[in-house]
């Protein structure tokens, strides 16, 4: 009697011809035999654009007498920053609101009935500043003319693309260095790279600065403004066939 042992991995159904077995099982074979790797490269530019939140709030009595206030002191910003310069389509408005003011009176008997004290209205801009010379200025005249919330400054960039595609070839060149490495460690060496992607792009960190409108309206101080560097980063998959 014989005995027959056969290897799972060497199955294939029957009348298959021998080319087309073979081809399968050099397949599975190269897609066992591969490094993949993950990798993050990253550029940094000095940002040429800040994109700012001036925001108008009133109170008063009646609804209109909160609007009115509040529609004379976002005039006075809106003329200002045109003046300076600022073309329209880098204003936009970006919340406006009016809200009632409730308070709670308690009763004799303990129970609280809500009533309308006055009104308050909202009305924010977000503002796109191209001379970074200018952020200090126009937040110190925005303020004077009756901004009174907000001040959050993103530090951006308008055309970013030559500085993510640096970080996107540092990223490919990092995973490669760590393939290499991976592939030294373990006594073999790179072939052809079988598959590659890119995994994630990442917006420059941004930087709120919420309080130097508060140091500004409370010292009438010029408000200091640091643009520094934006850091883009892209994170790339690599695999690479092992050659034993």
């Amino acid at each position: 009697m014989l005995a027959l042992a056969l290897s799972t991995a060497s199955l294939v159904p029957l009348g298959t011809p021998a080319f087309v077995s073979s081809a399968l099982a050099q397949e599975e074979a190269a897609k066992a035999s591969v490094i993949t790797v993950f990798a993050e490269g990253t550029a940094s530019v000095v940002p040429d654009m800040a994109v700012i939140n001036l925001t108008v709030l009133r109170e008063a009595d009646t609804a209109r007498e909160a609007l009115d206030a509040n529609t004379a002191a976002m005039n006075e910003v809106l003329a200002a920053l045109k003046e300076d310069g600022i073309e329209d389509r880098d204003i936009q408005t970006s919340n406006f609101s009016i809200q009632p003011r409730w308070v709670y009176p308690k009763k004799d008997d303990g129970n609280q009935t809500p009533t309308i004290s006055g009104y308050q209205v909202t009305n924010g801009l977000t503002v796109r500043i191209r001379n970074l010379e200018r952020v200090g200025d126009i937040l110190d005249t925005s303020i004077t003319l009756g901004v009174n919330q907000g001040g959050q400054i993103d530090f951006t960039n308008d055309k970013p693309d030559e500085t993510i595609g640096q970080a996107r070839k540092n990223a490919v060149m990092n995973a490669r260095k760590k393939a290499e490495e991976m592939a030294e460690a373990a006594g073999v060496t790179l072939g052809r790279i079988t598959s590659m992607s890119e995994q994630s792009y990442a917006q420059p960190i941004r930087m709120a600065r919420s309080s130097m409108l508060k140091m500004a309206a409370d010292e009438s101080a010029p408000v200091p403004v640091a643009a520094g560097e934006n850091e883009y980063s892209v994170s790339v998959s690599m695999s690479f066939e092992i050659v034993q």
